[in-house]
């Protein structure tokens, strides 16, 4: 989450939505690297699953009651946080070839195949491009009990896409 003014985080709680340049995504030359978790966690609640099962201790807060940060020199993109976060607050990007991105999202519906084509949504829900789907990670594989999918999307998309729509369905 970016460090925001209390007018500006009056806004989410207002339309439940965050905006896209209320979470700063990492360096683009660490989502070149590997795959890193993005937190979209604006309350302070006690919460602290991400940082109890990061294996390499990339997440830290500074109390119980804190916003999570990423270590980026220390993410391995392993997405466990992703498949620990009870909110559903934590995202994986990384950019790939191509001007694309895969983005790893919690997903609690019928997972779609490998290779199917999705409609990419962004936080309110609207279409805004069309990706593919990479990867996927069912409840019963997930150290957290929450599925995951990744996606590829153009890159430009990286922190916008937040969920997917199923094409046909």
């Amino acid at each position: 989450m970016s460090e925001s003014s209390e007018a500006e985080n009056e806004q989410w709680r207002k339309t439940g939505i965050l905006r896209p340049e209320d979470v700063d995504l990492p360096d683009e030359g660490k989502l070149e690297d590997n795959a890193i978790a993005v937190i979209e966690c604006p309350q302070k609640i006690p919460c602290n699953p991400c940082e109890e099962n990061c294996p390499v201790g990339a997440i830290k807060l500074e109390d119980l009651n804190a916003i999570p940060k990423v270590d980026t020199e220390k993410c391995t993109g392993c997405s466990i946080c992703v498949q620990q976060c009870p909110g559903l607050a934590i995202f994986m990007v990384e950019y790939t070839g191509d001007d694309k991105c895969e983005i790893t999202i919690p997903y609690e519906f019928e997972l779609p195949e490998e290779g199917e084509e999705i409609e990419a949504l962004n936080r309110k829900g609207e279409k805004v491009c069309i990706g593919n789907v990479t990867d996927t990670l069912p409840r019963e594989k997930s150290v957290g009990d929450t599925p995951t999918l990744t996606i590829e999307v153009p890159r430009e998309f990286a922190n916008i896409v937040r969920s997917i729509r199923r094409k046909n369905r």
